[in-house]
């Protein structure tokens, strides 16, 4: 790939990215929020690979569910901090043009960014969610898919 340099105004130098489009420092938010997910599920796909085959991981900007404001427990298969979901597991099955559909995980970028300040909480957090996630997917305690599991 070609970057692309412009001429020399008023004596100041070329002008150009100081950085190469691939380095990591280049990266959005959202792609390093992207990186974080895949790294915090590393581990567990590595455990149960066999298991989580059929299983698609994907990271969405907000919760985009209707959830009726006089719930005051939400599903199993959402992870929530009080009313705010964090993630939830889709399970398989048809979407409205009759295509069979994969199960999925979703995690929501926004409301796990601010309850995090450090890259260390946003990773532990992660790997708590996912866990607590697969572990509703696979029907096991989460306490088996990570024994450090705390909520």
């Amino acid at each position: 790939m070609h970057t692309r340099t412009f001429r020399n105004r008023h004596g100041r130098g070329l002008r150009g990215p100081i950085l190469p489009p691939e380095a990591p420092r280049q990266r959005s938010r959202r792609q390093h929020f992207d990186v974080a997910v895949l790294e915090a599920y590393a581990p567990i796909q590595q455990a149960f690979g066999e298991e989580l085959l059929g299983l698609d991981l994907a990271v969405d900007t907000i919760p985009r569910m209707r959830l009726r404001a006089d719930m005051t427990v939400l599903p199993d298969e959402i992870i929530a901090d009080g009313p705010v979901p964090l993630g939830r597991v889709i399970p398989a099955g048809v979407d409205p043009s009759g295509n069979p559909t994969r199960a999925r995980i979703v995690i929501f970028r926004m409301p796990v960014e601010q309850r995090t300040t450090t890259v260390m909480e946003r990773q532990e957090l992660l790997a708590t969610i996912l866990t607590a996630l697969v572990a509703n997917y696979l029907n096991l305690d989460p306490r088996d898919v990570d024994p450090r599991f705390q909520w």
